[in-house]
């Protein structure tokens, strides 16, 4: 069994002290943000058929519409550590939520065009929140790395579930067509808007020699680095695969649209569990490979179980499932902050990795849809995601060993470092 990881480091100087007032409010600001990061994504699922009977998409179109945030996540992960260091991680957190805020409000305009340009815009704010994030939390929680990500895990969790549960019995409840319901939940993220203007105006200000082109070599010269990205790429696409066909999947076995989204909210909800326990158990050993290799192997017994028993064991392929995502999602943004010694070099290894990720996986979605429409079934598209799921097996090893991109133990061989 590995050893307990060394002590994390002090907060830096600049940092609010523990349990004053200033970190209490970064604290609840992180929240705030992290539980907006995948709504405005997430809600479009399970209003599928009513957006595709008010707009004439194909499922291809649909599987488009779904797939672009996460084109923007990965296109825009390359400008957040710049626009971090230009004006500050605060500052630029609160650029990224107005942006979403602004999305969602667009696609409340009539027409295909603003649904796909506000779901772009809406992407590309939280591509910024997910990069810099992080490294908020190198920066000013080092201390606290196991909570804080499982803080910030569970929050995403939280968000992903409402929407997927809540958007269509709020739409319905309300008497309000798709396109509103959609709107919706542009409340919470106005809400964490006003919460972070604070945060932002007290921000730090970024060295004018931040060394961001060598950081950014090093990164993308780093094999440790693709190895984290493909972890983060294999886990995204499972996850954002499902969260866009699970519903259809189920009614296409049998199970009612209300039944189907209340699975698919299962899914999400589930994961909170293995959220805010996993970041804490992996910060606190030296190696993280146990962790992973568990995560790709629930996968795997979920996915399985789906393309054999899809109706019968829905409600346990769901909590599998869920538990996996969870601690995927989770352990990824852990590895941001453990594989790095820095906030600057963990915030360009979370853009570099997100960057690569989620183009990956917004091949997902799109696929399995496209495997859909040729085959007339799901078979094709679940044996594609196991095969992804043992990808994030090998990935895992590799990523989840006790090395730094800094450090010489990023140019040994895989084999090094513990379970």
């Amino acid at each position: 069994m590995a050893g307990p990881r060394p002590s994390a480091p002090p907060p830096p100087a600049s940092a609010p002290a523990p349990g004053r007032p200033g970190q209490r409010l970064l604290i609840a600001g992180i929240a705030l943000l992290a539980v907006n990061l995948r709504p405005a994504v997430v809600a479009v699922s399970p209003l599928t058929s009513r957006i595709r009977s008010g707009t004439g998409l194909s499922t291809a179109g649909i599987g488009l519409l779904t797939t672009l945030p996460l084109v923007c996540f990965g296109l825009f992960a390359l400008v957040a550590p710049r626009l971090g260091r230009r004006v500050g991680l605060e500052r630029a957190l609160a650029v990224a939520i107005t942006m979403l805020v602004a999305g969602i409000a667009v696609r409340l305009i009539p027409g295909d065009g603003p649904l796909f340009a506000g779901s772009a815009l809406a992407g590309a704010g939280i591509a910024i929140e997910n990069v810099l994030l992080s490294g908020l939390v190198k920066r000013d929680l080092a201390h606290r790395t196991g909570v804080m990500m499982g803080l910030y895990s569970v929050m995403l969790s939280t968000g992903a579930t409402a929407a997927a549960g809540l958007t269509v019995p709020l739409g319905d409840g309300l008497h309000i067509g798709w396109r509103p319901a959609l709107a919706l939940w542009g409340i919470p993220a106005v809400v964490a808007g006003l919460v972070w203007i604070p945060v932002a105006l007290r921000g730090h200000t970024p060295p004018a020699d931040a060394p961001g082109r060598t950081l950014a070599a090093a990164v993308w010269h780093s094999h440790l680095a693709w190895w984290v990205a493909a972890y983060m790429a294999c886990q995204s696409l499972i996850f954002y695969s499902l969260n866009a066909w699970l519903p259809t999947l189920l009614q296409d076995h049998g199970v009612s649209a209300t039944t189907a989204g209340g699975m698919l909210a299962v899914f999400n909800f589930t994961g909170i569990a293995a959220a805010l326990t996993v970041p804490s158990w992996a910060a606190r050993m030296s190696s993280q490979r146990r962790a992973t290799g568990l995560t790709a192997a629930a996968f795997l017994v979920g996915l399985c179980g789906l393309l054999v028993a899809p109706r019968a064991g829905a409600w346990a392929w769901m909590v599998i499932l869920g538990v996996a995502q969870g601690a995927g999602i989770s352990l990824g943004l852990t590895l941001f902050v453990l594989r790095t010694r820095s906030a600057p070099m963990s915030a360009e290894l979370s853009g570099m990795a997100q960057t690569v990720g989620y183009l990956v996986a917004a091949l997902g979605p799109l696929s399995v849809g496209v495997l859909h429409g040729l085959e007339g079934g799901w078979t094709a598209g679940v044996l594609e995601l196991l095969a992804v799921a043992c990808v994030l097996l090998a990935a895992g090893w590799a990523a989840g060993a006790d090395r730094s991109i800094e450090g010489a133990a990023a140019r040994e061989p895989l084999v090094a470092g513990g379970d």
